[in-house]
């Protein structure tokens, strides 16, 4: 049919039906924004890492670049900067925050004294011993949903937590009960809660930034530090510290966090990239760590300046009952939300733990 002027009245309102329907105005308030004027590509991101290049977070950051810039097509290229490029790993969640870079890792060891409810990852012996449990935990929806509005308050959105092994002790002696931290200066993260649960060992924790711990250790300004293997390894602290005690209290577990409003402002493709990328590479930096931290100690044991101690069952007890009390400093300083998250992470290790044995059964 022909359309004619005599048509124009009845089909203006048909189209302005048709315009308000299309993609642009279907986006909620809150939602990525859509790409009516699609944006000049390729866009870069900026991508800061608390650890140097060979380490964990770097193995994680580069499958994930290569995930995203494949995803969409090149548009979205990846910078990556590892420590040491923009500053300390509190300043660099100061860079998110203000827009200087659009993603980084952002540990529970500094973030937790601006968000305490992260605080619960420094906990002694609150995850399983199973390694597979504590990733299916850490990658829990339900967990994640309960940080949310915590990192929302700091204008970050939480994008992923990604544990990177268990967290050791380094001295130059064996540290086999809580009598043995008794008046020793060692070196924790910067938030007070990392630091507390070595206070009830007896120990006299020293807040200092990750890049100060080899010259302190060399200096005798600290006695100790903890950290994990691969990490030991890669800042040399080895060479500075005779012994090596593997107690397995807690993994260390960082964040991927980008700035709230840079990601709501995202046009919905790139939104949906992100989000693609990030699941993609979900298990990447799990099955990295356990392949450094296995090669790295052996690589220390080899070079033959490292004892290293395996503590047993009976005495990771005691240092688990020395511990016990600090979860109680954690709900003082985090109220109802911190005792909903502590209750929460010990239902998901409990009943995954009993899965696990019903599997093998």
């Amino acid at each position: 049919m022909r359309i004619t002027s005599l048509w124009l009245p009845f089909l203006a309102p048909l189209f302005a039906v048709l315009v308000g329907c299309s993609e642009g105005d279907s986006t909620p308030s809150g939602k990525a924004t859509p790409e009516s004027t699609p944006p000049d590509y390729p866009v870069t991101w900026r991508f800061a890492l608390e650890e140097i290049e060979g380490s964990v977070q770097h193995a994680y950051a580069e499958a994930l670049k290569e995930s995203i810039e494949e995803l969409s097509g090149g548009r979205i290229l990846l910078d990556l900067f590892p420590y040491g490029s923009l500053g300390t790993s509190a300043q660099l969640t100061e860079l998110v925050k203000n827009g200087s870079v659009n993603l980084a890792f952002a540990s529970p060891g500094h973030l937790a004294d601006q968000i305490p409810e992260v605080g619960v990852f420094t906990l002694h012996y609150l995850l399983s011993d199973d390694s597979e449990v504590n990733r299916r935990v850490l990658a829990s929806p339900d967990l994640l949903a309960l940080f949310e509005t915590p990192y929302a308050s700091r204008n970050l959105k939480l994008l992923a937590f990604v544990p990177e092994g268990w967290m050791t002790w380094t001295a130059n002696k064996p540290l086999r009960t809580p009598a043995d931290f008794e008046g020793l200066r060692i070196r924790t993260m910067t938030s007070d809660m990392a630091a507390a649960t070595f206070r009830a060992y007896g120990a006299e924790p020293q807040q200092t930034p990750f890049s100060q711990v080899y010259s302190d250790l060399q200096l005798n300004k600290i006695d100790a530090q903890t950290n994990p293997v691969f990490a030991i390894e890669e800042m040399d602290f080895y060479e500075v510290q005779s012994t090596l005690t593997v107690a397995r209290p807690a993994q260390f577990i960082s964040s991927v966090v980008t700035n709230g409003d840079w990601y709501k402002g995202l046009p919905e493709t790139q939104q949906r990239w992100l989000d693609n990328a990030l699941r993609e590479v979900a298990e990447v930096a799990w099955k990295a760590q356990e392949r450094l931290n296995q090669a790295r100690l052996e690589s220390m044991v080899e070079a033959g300046q490292l004892e290293v101690v395996q503590l047993n069952d009976d005495e990771r007890a005691a240092f688990a009952q020395a511990s016990r009390q600090v979860r109680e400093d954690y709900v003082a300083a985090t109220g109802e939300r911190g005792r909903e998250i502590l209750k929460r992470i010990q239902q998901l290790v409990d009943s995954l733990e009993q899965a696990t044995a019903d599997e093998a059964g």
